[in-house]
């Protein structure tokens, strides 16, 4: 087998950066939500309020963005991708979390949506006709099975009871690969960080008046309006830049396993945020996920079509 050039090499490995720090910024998203949408003894912001705002606030940094970069208007055939994509990671993992997360903890939540990657990896697979070697598939399917023994174990604890907010994470996970397949697929076509600044726009029709039909009526805490903002600018809007840039960059099949390591990293930050409790059986299955994700890079991902990893647009 020829050895990979070295321009591929160096936009595989920007692309894996740029994919670990989109990671790290979505692994806060739980925290946050948690934090803004508050318990069911304390409530805060409604989870459907949350949701809204949240990508109406991103939608107004789009529209500014779009303007000062003098973007142009999609292609005709975009705009279906571009919805598909504001389902995704727009309306539905927000709206499922946002309403799940005020009746779990996030160290719950980060374990449930772990299985996200392999979600992802096989819809980039699928959209992008990508051929992985099955070492590849070995280490994926190891650090997902690793993610549901951690589950599993937590469970005896009572930590993962079957319920509806369950139900409404698993249902978020499965938006989520949609929309960060199609929306990495569109960034071959489209700069990857206009691809979620459109699909912001393209929504905001429906989120602006939902948001304003849900505004708080009493008075809601500092630190949740402080989530809030962190969930409307980082999570709806910049972390996007990076992941789908490195989605882009990398590969949709091999980046998204960086993902294996984002429920440790919101167990990690749940602990500060949020006084929940990290032990030695989170940190070892942490380390021994994070040890796959790493052998996992060195396994071949062929590419089905020769488009697959055109470098997209430049800013």
């Amino acid at each position: 087998m020829s050895a990979q050039p070295a321009h591929e090499h160096a936009g595989t490995r920007q692309g894996l950066l740029l994919g670990i720090l989109g990671v790290t910024i979505f692994a806060l998203t739980l925290p946050m939500t948690r934090l803004a949408v508050g318990t069911p003894e304390l409530p805060q912001l409604s989870g459907t309020f949350v949701a809204t705002g949240r990508a109406v606030v991103a939608a107004l940094l789009s529209g500014a963005f779009l303007l000062a970069a003098r973007a142009p208007w999609p292609d005709r055939g975009d705009w279906l991708r571009l919805g598909t994509v504001a389902l995704g990671v727009v309306f539905g993992f927000p709206l499922c979390t946002s309403i799940a997360m005020r009746y779990v903890q996030a160290v719950h939540a980060s374990v449930i949506v772990g299985a996200l990657p392999l979600a992802t990896a096989l819809v980039g697979a699928w959209l992008h006709r990508q051929r992985p070697s099955a070492g590849f598939w070995w280490c994926a399917s190891l650090g997902t099975a690793l993610v549901v023994t951690f589950a599993v174990l937590r469970s005896g604890h009572g930590g993962l009871m079957p319920a509806p907010a369950d139900a409404l994470l698993l249902l978020a996970m499965a938006f989520a690969a949609i929309g960060y397949g199609v929306g990495a697929q569109l960034s071959q076509r489209l700069r990857p960080d206009f691809v979620i600044c459109w699909a912001l726009i393209l929504s905001l029709p429906l989120n602006l008046p939902a948001a304003y039909a849900t505004w708080p009526s009493s008075a809601i805490k500092m630190e949740a309006w402080m989530a809030f903002a962190y969930v409307g600018v980082f999570s709806m809007w910049l972390g996007f830049f990076a992941w789908y840039r490195g989605l882009a960059l990398g590969g949709t099949v091999r980046v998204s396993q960086v993902q294996l390591i984002q429920p440790f990293l919101g167990m990690l930050f749940a602990v500060p945020l949020l006084g929940e409790h990290l032990d030695a059986l989170t940190v070892g299955f942490g380390l021994a996920v994070i040890t796959v994700v790493f052998v996992g890079r060195k396994m071949p991902v062929n590419a089905g079509q020769p488009d697959d990893h055109t470098e997209p647009k430049e800013p």
